[in-house]
């Protein structure tokens, strides 16, 4: 029996229960389809993800087969796939974004498409409250999502595969390569041992300093399923059973933002609206600014805040942000500027090599205070203070802003208030932080007033 194993988001072969599922029927067909759906993303991801596809096909050619790869929308690919090949199965990792949901359904009623729960080591269904609803608050999730937890054993990477010889595919697409960042199922499982070999014993302590390499650096190899989140967790947890107590607590504060992922996916599948519009509808109806040359220096890193300019043409020149500079420029940018969050939120996933709908609009509704689970809605990043405490000596800012390398760890942060002027950069930020605080409250009092009268 032939069966086809359609490739999604789990470019990998070590722990990939639907290729395990497809590998139990006989042979297999490794497809992946260039879905027009997806043709206007993000050009950087593209690449990402081409690249991985390269080292996707290497790792199945070690094993006797090869990858396959089609162009056309997915039905009618699998359609005249199985007609050429007289596949009897088509086994694919579940996916949990609205798009994904409709796509499969639908492609179920026609074709024999059986999905398989890999994406997500909780599945969205499962981790919900006794009265049968999901949760909302992240706390009380992760207690239940930890309560659930058993046992893991991982799935090895199959030593052969057998795949039909000469199947038309199309040629892998060229990409170019992010130094930072190279794709692959390799790199991935390199990045988990070094992680959790060395900078995971001072995690708790470096993970929101942006000036240090103190994080995973994981999240754009979870997004395409080169590294499986029941590795990570399973890699989590045995640290956290380490008898040096610096090792289990970092490994700890890592299973609890590896749950987090998992909290976004199931707030996604659970509420889709969320993707469109604000989660609290309280908050959906803020009469934003959305000044567009304001929003135009944010995204070119000229707001004339360091540390946001910093980490916005960092994100600009590598497709990748420190968490929490995330932090920083979304509030900056939502609560200061007073622009909708959903333009921010665009910008990212046109930008983030790790751009995930789930975790990125979580994320940005977190900072907004219009999500769920989110941050007090009056609860205003200084973005100063944030650059002084997670940035202390200056180096991040040095890193990326050029023009400031001059400055000392003090005045780096906020170079107006020591009336220093340096040529090329703001003398002043774009925006008068005295004025923020009230002007922001009232944008989210009116709203609120507006969904009480309605």
């Amino acid at each position: 029996m032939t069966s086809i194993w359609w490739i999604r988001r789990d470019l990998r072969l070590t722990d990939n229960a639907a290729l395990h599922a497809a590998l139990t029927t006989g042979d297999i067909i490794p497809l992946f389809i260039l879905d027009p759906a997806f043709s206007n993303q993000s050009p950087r991801r593209h690449g990402f993800l081409f690249e991985g596809l390269h080292a996707l096909d290497a790792d199945l050619k070690k094993r006797n087969s090869y990858l396959v790869i089609r162009k056309g929308k997915p039905v009618e690919v699998l359609q005249q796939l199985i007609q050429e090949t007289n596949a009897e199965a088509i086994f694919s990792e579940e996916d949990f974004t609205p798009y994904a949901r409709k796509r499969d359904l639908e492609i179920s009623r026609h074709l024999p498409l059986q999905l398989i729960h890999g994406q997500t080591v909780q599945h969205p269904e499962l981790v919900i409250k006794s009265d049968g609803k999901p949760y909302t608050i992240y706390t009380p999730y992760s207690k239940a999502w930890k309560s659930l937890l058993s046992e893991i054993h991982l799935l090895p990477a199959p030593q052969k595969i057998t795949t039909p010889q000469n199947l038309f595919s199309e040629p892998l697409p060229n990409y170019e390569t992010n130094s930072l960042f190279p794709a692959g199922e390799e790199e991935a499982q390199n990045r988990l041992r070094q992680f959790t070999n060395h900078p995971i014993t001072k995690y708790a302590e470096d993970r929101n300093r942006m000036d240090l390499n103190g994080t995973s650096s994981l999240s754009p190899y979870f997004r395409f399923g080169m590294l499986s989140l029941r590795q990570a967790v399973q890699a989590a947890r045995f640290s956290t059973f380490n008898p040096r107590p610096s090792i289990s607590a970092g490994a700890e504060i890592w299973l609890n933002e590896l749950i987090w992922r998992e909290f976004y996916i199931q707030i996604l599948y659970h509420f889709p609206h969320v993707s469109k519009t604000a989660f609290n509808p309280a908050l959906a109806n803020i009469p934003w600014r959305n000044d567009l040359s304001e929003f135009e220096a944010w995204k070119e890193g000229r707001t004339g805040i360091p540390v946001v300019d910093a980490a916005m043409r960092q994100l600009k020149e590598t497709g990748w942000m420190h968490n929490r500079a995330r932090m920083i420029v979304a509030s900056f940018l939502v609560k200061d500027l007073l622009i909708d969050w959903r333009w921010g939120e665009a910008w990212f996933m046109e930008n983030l090599l790790d751009g995930d709908i789930a975790a990125n609009n979580g994320g940005w509704q977190w900072t907004a205070g219009t999500g769920t689970d989110a941050a007090p809605y009056f609860r205003i990043f200084n973005p100063v203070l944030q650059s002084a405490k997670f940035n202390p000596h200056g180096d991040y800012i040095r890193k990326w802003v050029p023009e400031l390398r001059g400055l000392g760890a003090k005045q780096i942060h906020a170079p107006w208030e020591f009336e220093i002027k340096v040529d090329g950069y703001p003398a002043r930020p774009i925006v008068d932080r005295t004025i923020v605080k009230e002007r922001t409250l009232l944008a989210y009092r009116l709203s609120k007033m507006e969904k009480q009268i309605s």
